[in-house]
């Protein structure tokens, strides 16, 4: 009798523990939704990464992408070279070493300019056979005119004035031929030396120097020891790429804005598309060509803008609207039920008010947030 009394206390104590625990429990989590208030959400994403839902859309003005009429622009960059047609080497008439140098690299020159010295044993040989050339054509003469004279008392035959006129017609070209020679290295015959003034054949800057003082020189081989450009006239070479060609004609003009004077808007003819495509980055060398205003140095980074023959409409847009995300660019774009999609963009010129170019990705008439930026910065959070 008392064990069951035991047992049925126990299960009841049991039971109203359990319903104490449930009652504890369900009060906790009512007490604990209670002081949460309302979930905080703003943006709800779509299955699309792109696409997103914002809970107030009106917060984010919408403009309406305009119209803007322009030529097709292609723009890649080049470099400044010379016109080969008016490199100038300046070579030596006559192998030796170097006494001095008078010119640099970068120099500017006037044609008849002394730009070096060469000490030579070619002109000490020059001289010399010179020299004896002219020994031996006063020797014959001097023969000839006593052979003419015993030719007229009879006392020689005919046949040994013939032999002496011979002698000295031959030392006459001989004679004539030295005398060639030194001019040839640019000696004067009235004074002889053992050096060659080397002198600029033309205007320009020195655009490669290949010899300093001391050094040796080989006659009319290459390496030359100057290279003079003629600068007032020079060459862009710029690379496009296979696909742009459609958008390069020969004979038509482009655009040129120098790095270092990116407010310098100059204008070069297109005066060569080369023929062969290099294979590796599938680029062609475009040659632009045009007189230089001074300020063009060989080596100059150049922005080149190609104009393409039609005019094409394009959408423009406040600039305030393109978000620059990850080296792209990117609209946003309204759609249902409070839904925004990012598309991605290509821009081309600044325009006037704050507008932007929009070359691809859109079209004139498309509404897209007014800045990007804000609607971005609520779809981060």
């Amino acid at each position: 009798m008392n064990c069951s009394v035991v047992i049925c206390a126990a299960l009841f104590g049991g039971f109203g523990l359990l319903l104490t625990g449930c009652g504890k429990s369900v009060g906790a989590q009512q007490e604990k939704t209670s002081n949460t208030g309302p979930a905080h959400s703003t943006v709800v994403p779509d299955v699309d990464a792109s696409h997103f839902k914002v809970d107030h859309p009106e917060q984010f003005p919408l403009v309406t992408a305009q119209e803007y009429v322009a030529s097709p622009e292609l723009n890649v960059t080049g470099v400044v070279n010379p016109d080969v047609s008016r490199q100038v080497p300046v070579v030596s008439l006559a192998s030796g070493r170097i006494v001095e140098i008078d010119a640099r690299l970068g120099d500017q020159v006037k044609k008849g300019q002394l730009l070096f010295k060469v000490r030579s044993n070619d002109i000490a040989s020059a001289f010399s056979n010179y020299r004896q050339a002219v020994k031996n054509e006063e020797l014959t003469k001097a023969q000839l005119d006593r052979a003419k004279l015993l030719f007229e008392d009879g006392a020689i035959p005919k046949s040994t004035l013939e032999i002496a006129q011979n002698a000295e017609d031959d030392n006459l070209v001989l004679l004539d031929t030295a005398k060639e020679q030194l001019g040839l290295l640019g000696l004067d015959a009235a004074h002889p030396t053992g050096t060659v003034n080397v002198y600029a054949p033309v205007s320009g800057v020195i655009t490669d120097q290949e010899v300093t003082n001391a050094a040796g020189v080989q006659a009319l081989t290459a390496p030359n020891p100057f290279t003079i450009s003629d600068m007032s006239h020079v060459w862009v070479l710029c690379d496009v790429y296979e696909n742009d060609l459609a958008q390069v004609q020969l004979g038509e003009f482009a655009d040129l804005r120098l790095t270092a004077y990116p407010d310098k808007l100059l204008r070069a003819r297109i005066g060569n598309i080369g023929p062969i495509l290099d294979p590796n980055i599938r680029t062609a060398k475009v040659r632009l060509e045009l007189d230089n205003p001074g300020l063009m140095r060989l080596g100059m980074f150049v922005t080149a803008t190609f104009h393409g023959p039609r005019r094409e409409k394009y959408a423009s847009i406040p600039a305030a609207a393109i978000l620059h995300l990850h080296d792209r660019e990117w609209v946003y774009t309204p759609a249902r039920n409070g839904y925004f999609r990012r598309l991605e963009v290509v821009s081309g010129n600044t325009l006037g008010d704050g507008m932007q170019q929009i070359i691809r990705g859109i079209s004139p008439g498309v509404q897209v947030v007014s800045n990007a930026l804000d609607l971005q910065h609520t779809v981060s959070e």
